[in-house]
């Protein structure tokens, strides 16, 4: 039986695998046929469709086998493959990977430390990462959720120039924590 088998990445190391029957793999009863030139045959028998396609010089290849009937089409399938290919790689090249860097800051933080934090989040955001910013609380200092309200906002106002709120400042249990997204550049808008 000629089967076809190529795997289809999408994120992470998660493959999809595509089976596409080609020429003698094909063994339904009737079939939908879709000529060289993508022009409507109509229904014919496997055998008269491998005819056809061995008249042309190219294969047979089932594209919709969910079909009743199954479509099949006429076409050179080494070349299918290479363009299926090149629209898999050229789609990889283009997609961006986002990373998270994580920021993180207690309510008694001193100016020089918190300007140490920040001067890292301007460098994490300039490098188009963004910046999870989570303010820890200890003890009793949860009841001052205001304070790191304050201090969200002094270190957002901080970064401005390179970055901007993506999620304001949120309490979730003992921590208070703020994504920041880069600015688009000049150049990308």
């Amino acid at each position: 039986m000629d089967y076809a088998h190529f795997f289809i990445f999408s994120g992470g190391d998660t493959a999809i695998s595509k089976e596409l029957r080609i020429n003698e793999g094909i063994t339904n009863k009737e079939l939908r046929l879709i000529g060289v030139d993508g022009e409507q045959v109509g229904i014919v028998s496997p055998r008269e469709a491998m005819v056809m396609a061995r008249e042309a010089g190219l294969d047979l290849v089932e594209v919709a086998p969910q079909a009743r009937p199954p479509v099949c089409r006429i076409m050179d399938y080494g070349k299918y493959r290479f363009e299926q290919n090149k629209r898999e790689r050229e789609a990889r090249r283009k997609q961006k990977v986002i990373n998270v860097k994580e920021v993180k800051l207690r309510l008694g933080i001193e100016d020089h430390d918190f300007e140490v934090k920040a001067r890292n989040a301007e460098r994490f955001l300039r490098n188009e990462d963004k910046v999870k910013v989570t303010i820890m609380f200890r003890g009793r200092e949860v009841a001052h959720s205001d304070l790191g309200l304050k201090l969200c906002k002094r270190l957002a106002k901080r970064v401005e120039g390179d970055g901007e709120i993506e999620k304001p400042p949120k309490l979730e249990g003992r921590n208070m924590i703020m994504v920041l997204t880069p600015r688009l550049n000049k150049k990308q808008q």
